[in-house]
This record gives C-alpha cells, sequence and structure tokens, in this order.
C-alpha cells in the first residue's frame, strides 16, 4: 500500500501493483521473441544479400535484448508478488529493478531506430525478412508508450409543474411488438428537465402493465430535497399507490448526503422522533404535495374503496416509509413496501412504532441498508484494522474477485471484516511503527462494536419489519451455472447494524436485481417467509 519511491518522489503506486502490468507485458515480450526467433530460422538461409549481414545482427541483438527485458520484467513481478499490503519489506528491491527496466528503454529505442534506417537505406533481401523487421519496429514503437504509462500512473416519467401548473401528460406510441417507443418533443408542450423524448413515460407504461388512464399524477420535478413521484390506481390489488424515486441526479445525493437529524413532524405517540434530515425534507415535500395539491384526493374520489399503498427504493424506499407514517393519522390503513430502504433513517422508537404498517426487503449483503453515519466510521476502523492485519498479498485478493466476477461461487463466504480467521492474521512490517499507530488513538482497533455517536449523527435505525432475501448455492456469470436460488426470511435490525464486505454488496442494490431475486423467490413455490417473530404485530405483505 505504501507507495513507491523513485526519481526522490512518492509515486502514488505501490510495489504490489505491478502483477498484473507486468504479466500483460511479459506474455506481449515472450510471444514478440519467439516470433523474432521463428523469423530468424526459417530465413536466415537468405540473409546472404546486400545488407543481409546487418539484417541478421539486427536480428541477433534484438532477440538478446528482448530476452534482457523478459528477465527483467519476470524479476519485477515475482517481487511484486511478495509480501502483503502493508509489508512491502520483501519488495525493497523493486526500485532497483524498475531503475533497470527505464534504463532498458534507452537501448530499445536506439536499436528500433537503427533497424528502420538500414530497412529505409534500400536493404535488397527476402521481402518476408524486410516486412518482419518492420513489423518489430512498429510493434516496439506501440509497446514503449502503453507501457510506460501503464506503471508511472424504477425511473418515473413526469407530469411537470410548471409556475404552479400542472401539465397534462403528451400521448405516446407503441412498436407493433409492444415495446414504448420516445416522441419528438411538441412546441406546446413546456418541460423542465428530462424526458423530453417522453421515453420515461413509454417505459413506466412498459414495465407496469398498467393504462394511461390508470396515472392520476406523475412528476418528474427533481431538486434537493424534492423527489420525483407517481400516484397510480392497481385496480388488480385495488390500491391508490404512490411510488417515489430512488437516487438518480446529483440532486438525490445531496439529499442523501444529508445526514444530519431533526425531529420528524408527525402526528403519533413516540416521543424519540428523530429521523434522518435529507429524507425527512423530501417526505415532507411529497405529503404538501398530496394533500395540498389534492392529488390523494382525487385519486380516492375515482377509488374510495382502495387501500393507500406507498413504495420506493434506495432514497425513495426511506422517504416512502417517511411519508407513510405522515400519512397513517388521515389513512390508518396505509402500508408501506420499502424496497432497499438506508439504515440510518430514524430513531429506535420509530422504528418499533413502524413494524405493524412498513414492511423493508433487503436482498443479501446490500449497502445501502446496512449504510449509517455510525456503520461508516465503524467500516473505515475494520478496514483499517484488517488492511494492517492482512496476510495476503494484493494480486491474490484480486484475483480471488476475477474468478468469482468470472465463474461465479459461494456468495456468502466469510472474509476478515465478518470476523473470520482473525487468529491466522499477522502483524505489519512496516520499519518502525504500525500502520495502525499513525492514526488516532480514538480509534479504539480492539472491539468489534460502532463507534459512539455524535449529538449530530446519534444511531438511526431502518424502516419497518425486514424480509432478508438471500441467495443460495453459488451461481456463475455466464449461463454456466444453474439460475440463482433464494431463500427468504424475517430478519432482526441488529442484522443489518454492520457493512458486510463482498462482491455483491453493490449489485444487490440495484432494483433489477432485487426484481429477479423477489421474481424468482415467487415462482419457487417452495419458498416460504417465516413466521413472524413473537410480540410483532402481523403485517399484510401480499
Amino acid at each position: 500500500m505504501p507507495g513507491m519511491v523513485l526519481f526522490g518522489r512518492r509515486w502514488a503506486i505501490a510495489s504490489d501493483d505491478l502483477v498484473f502490468p507486468g504479466f500483460f507485458e511479459l506474455v506481449v515480450r515472450v510471444l514478440w521473441w519467439i516470433g523474432i526467433l521463428t523469423l530468424y530460422l526459417m530465413h536466415r538461409g537468405k540473409l546472404d544479400c546486400a545488407g543481409g549481414a546487418l539484417l541478421s545482427s539486427y536480428l541477433i541483438v534484438l532477440m538478446i535484448l528482448l530476452a534482457v527485458v523478459i528477465c527483467i520484467v519476470s524479476a519485477i513481478m515475482c517481487v511484486s508478488m511478495r509480501g502483503t499490503i502493508c509489508n512491502p519489506g520483501p519488495r525493497k528491491s523493486m526500485s532497483k529493478l524498475l531503475y533497470i527496466r527505464l534504463a532498458l528503454f534507452f537501448p530499445e529505442m536506439v536499436w528500433a531506430s537503427l533497424g528502420a534506417a538500414w530497412v529505409a537505406d534500400g536493404v535488397q533481401c527476402d521481402r518476408t525478412v524486410v516486412n518482419g523487421i518492420i513489423a518489430t519496429v512498429v510493434v516496439r514503437t506501440q509497446i514503449w508508450c502503453p507501457v510506460t504509462l501503464r506503471r508511472a500512473s424504477p425511473c418515473f416519467i413526469s407530469n411537470r409543474t410548471i409556475s404552479g401548473t400542472t401539465r397534462s401528460l403528451p400521448r405516446w406510441s407503441a412498436t407493433p411488438q409492444g415495446a414504448p417507443s420516445c416522441r419528438s418533443r411538441t412546441t406546446d408542450y413546456d418541460l423542465v428537465g428530462g424526458d423530453q423524448l417522453n421515453c420515461h413515460f413509454g417505459s413506466i407504461l412498459h414495465t407496469t402493465g398498467l393504462q394511461y388512464r390508470d396515472f392520476i399524477h406523475v412528476s418528474f420535478h427533481d431538486k434537493v430535497y424534492e423527489l420525483p413521484f407517481i400516484v397510480a390506481l392497481d385496480h388488480r390489488k385495488e390500491s391508490v399507490v404512490v411510488a417515489v424515486r430512488g437516487t438518480m441526479s446529483l440532486q438525490d445525493v445531496l439529499t442523501d448526503l444529508s445526514a444530519e437529524s431533526e425531529v420528524l413532524d408527525v402526528e403519533c405517540e413516540v416521543q424519540d422522533r428523530l429521523a434522518h434530515k435529507g429524507i425527512s425534507q423530501a417526505a415532507r415535500y411529497v405529503y404538501r404535495r398530496l394533500i395540498n395539491d389534492g392529488i390523494l384526493s382525487q385519486a380516492f374520489s375515482i377509488a374510495p374503496e382502495y387501500r393507500l399503498v406507498i413504495v420506493g427504493h434506495s432514497l425513495g424506499g426511506g422517504a416512502a416509509a417517511l411519508l407513510a407514517t405522515m400519512l397513517r393519522a388521515a389513512y390508518p390503513q396505509v402500508r408501506c413496501y420499502a424496497f432497499s430502504p438506508p439504515r440510518g433513517l430514524w430513531s429506535k422508537a420509530l422504528h418499533e412504532y413502524s413494524q405493524s404498517f412498513i414492511v423493508s426487503l433487503v436482498l443479501g449483503k446490500d449497502v445501502i441498508p446496512r449504510l449509517s453515519v455510525t456503520n461508516l466510521e465503524d467500516l473505515k476502523r475494520r478496514i483499517l484494522r484488517v488492511v494492517a492485519h492482512c496476510n495476503k498479498p494484493k494480486y491474490k485478493i484480486l484475483l480471488h474477485g476475477l474468478w468469482y466476477e468470472l465463474f461465479g461461487g459461494n456468495p456468502n463466504f466469510p472474509t476478515e471484516l465478518d470476523g473470520g480467521d482473525q487468529e491466522v492474521l499477522t502483524q505489519p512490517l512496516l520499519g518502525e511503527q504500525s500502520l495502525l499507530t499513525r492514526w488516532s488513538p480514538a480509534y479504539s482497533f480492539s472491539s468489534d462494536s460502532p463507534l459512539d455517536s455524535s449529538p449530530k449523527y446519534p444511531p438511526l435505525y431502518p424502516p419497518g419489519r425486514i424480509i432478508h432475501l438471500q441467495e443460495e448455492g453459488a451461481s456463475g456469470r455466464f449461463g454456466c451455472c444453474s439460475a440463482a436460488q433464494y431463500s427468504a426470511k424475517w430478519s432482526h435490525e441488529a442484522e443489518f447494524s454492520k457493512i458486510l464486505i463482498g462482491p455483491k454488496m453493490l449489485t444487490d442494490h440495484m432494483p433489477d436485481i432485487l426484481m429477479r431475486a423477489l421474481d424468482s423467490l415467487v415462482s419457487d413455490r417452495a419458498a416460504c417467509v417465516s413466521c413472524p417473530a413473537q410480540g410483532v404485530s402481523g403485517v399484510d405483505v401480499a
């Protein structure tokens, strides 16, 4: 991990980062050497021409020079494999090898220039030999610069509200196969921002299977603390559905990052009503639109017997949970389904209060339902500890990840961050002091518990009860293995109190991956959800 020192300065590349670049160059050089050797052996009898002696000498010296480079590159690659991330001691000879390798660029350049000059001088030899030498000069030129540089360095459509006026939705066209197509923007339809070609609206119609008349309100208005949302009628489930979009823009990211806590203004018997400020403000915005603009009143005037269901993914899932809590006084039968919501949403009291009407769904090791300020501090502490004690070289760690991406495997394998195999970890050798001593003494690396939170960032919890979807067995990446199978169970929020490191910690958060897992689970009649825990009121999850 410590950067190498070359030419009197420290570079942003470590001595154990040269395994894969070295392997790439080694393969190219070996193939190049074999090609030149084959050319020389097959055509050396044709070099008794004018200038043939020069060409013969050129090929022999070139093979010798390539052999030296191959040996140096092999040494660089082997040395780079030694030690561990924080133990560069076994790689202390790397700087000398790099100086030698850089020095070899000069004779390579000179010899390539001489070869080009001799060929251009009108050598009267076999054309195959001449073309082969030209190819070696071209290949050498193509390799110089790349090698040197490598070593040195559910979208929602919108019914726009403009100046307080809600515009009507434009019509959309469909292909004969039923897939939506985009239409050109008309001059009489004013838009602010995206969906100029109405692609988003066509996409959501195609994805949901709803009809144009089923939509009550669609908004693409997107600012900090103001999220896009839709209101639609689901006649099959007899529900008025409010769906809130997740993070898709820079404004949404700023809403996510506004992680201070504020008191949630809601009518309920809970005393401790702290919530994530950014998500709370976003939910309040949607609440005002639904109530003050009469959107929900319009929906229930069309279907008064329907029930209210609020859904969202990621940031939208957190906003949906807060929105359901705000609306519960006026709509006691409201239900909320939060897909992959953030963990740092609200207080423990609100978490317990919401379990009767909110259900969260989490897939695998998804990082967002485990994400909070306190968990990030804990993750930083654990990463420092694991990096400092890791006894595996960097290239092995990267190869393990590459193997998983190509051929699959068990996605739930233990890692050092999970606390496995701690007894076999060794102390790093960083000279006078360990990596850990370079950091603030406020960090205690002997404990696995999260850091104490400041009043600005108190511990926050996920919404409602949690259904955890987990992949069973191995799954391949290119169809070489059977399709992934999933199981589901009710889980306690404490199971999501730490950020888990794994190959799928980011992909498990993608909405298409989550929907695929849900479809697989629903299609498998043997899958079931375990019984609710005792003392917790049931939730309708139909």
